[in-house]
């Protein structure tokens, strides 16, 4: 019963995509970055839970349940091919192909000091106004979503970004600033110089460049997230 109402309200979805901030992010969880350390086990563990997330999203509705229920449920194929009204060869061959989706997609690395360096190089750079720097570190096809207090905003492509970097860091609305993770990916928060949080950043980066960042800058979420206090 649980697989057919899971399964009616995936197609659901699809039919009626939702396009809500909240379906593009997940809560944010903001934590101390202590640095290189066992927490990096942590991180790698976050990270890959929401990359997975993120490759079961591209899953068609009969494949993820057919993927869920038999690798992490372990719910015979005769039993998924019920549900599915599908023969149990059908439910098999749909399970190998959500498999070889998810073992062949690329997840984004682990927070490690790699990532961490990424991390601090775009954010030299944008307080450096060093345009050629934003750009070394940003993939070229780089999205950026940044919940502000008007709405979400979402900017495609490294010069873009860059640019909208540049001019942020320039406004100088920032005064203390704090390295951290934010579900287990590198992340940042600023404060303004009354102690009022200014933004939360997470970064995603694949391949040494940053691919995806999430910006919440609405002072209504940002009141309702557990923040460190300013170093």
């Amino acid at each position: 019963m649980v697989g057919r109402i899971s399964l009616d309200v995936l197609r659901s979805r699809q039919a009626r995509p939702e396009a809500s901030y909240d379906d593009r992010l997940p809560a944010l969880v903001v934590t101390v970055d202590a640095g290189p350390a066992p927490d990096d086990d942590v991180a790698l563990a976050d990270s890959v839970g929401l990359a997975l997330l993120v490759v079961l999203e591209s899953l068609g509705p009969s494949e993820r349940l057919a993927f869920v229920l038999h690798d992490l449920f372990a719910v015979s194929f005769d039993e998924i091919g019920k549900i599915l009204g599908r023969s149990t060869a059908a439910a098999k061959m749909l399970a190998s192909r959500a498999r070889r989706k998810v073992q062949t997609a690329e997840h984004p690395a682990a927070g490690g000091r790699e990532q961490r360096e990424v991390v601090q190089a775009f954010l030299a750079a944008a307080r450096d106004g060093d345009f050629e720097g934003l750009l070394r570190v940003l993939d070229p096809e780089v999205k950026l979503t940044a919940d502000l207090s008007h709405g979400v905003v979402v900017v495609l492509g490294a010069t873009e970004v860059a640019a909208g970097a540049q001019s942020r860091m320039a406004a100088g609305l920032a005064v203390r600033g704090r390295a951290v993770l934010v579900n287990g990916l590198p992340g940042y928060v600023a404060w303004r110089e009354d102690g009022a949080p200014l933004s939360v950043m997470a970064f995603t980066i694949t391949g040494g460049r940053i691919t995806d960042i999430a910006i919440v800058a609405d002072p209504a979420k940002l009141a309702a997230i557990d923040l460190p206090q300013p170093e």
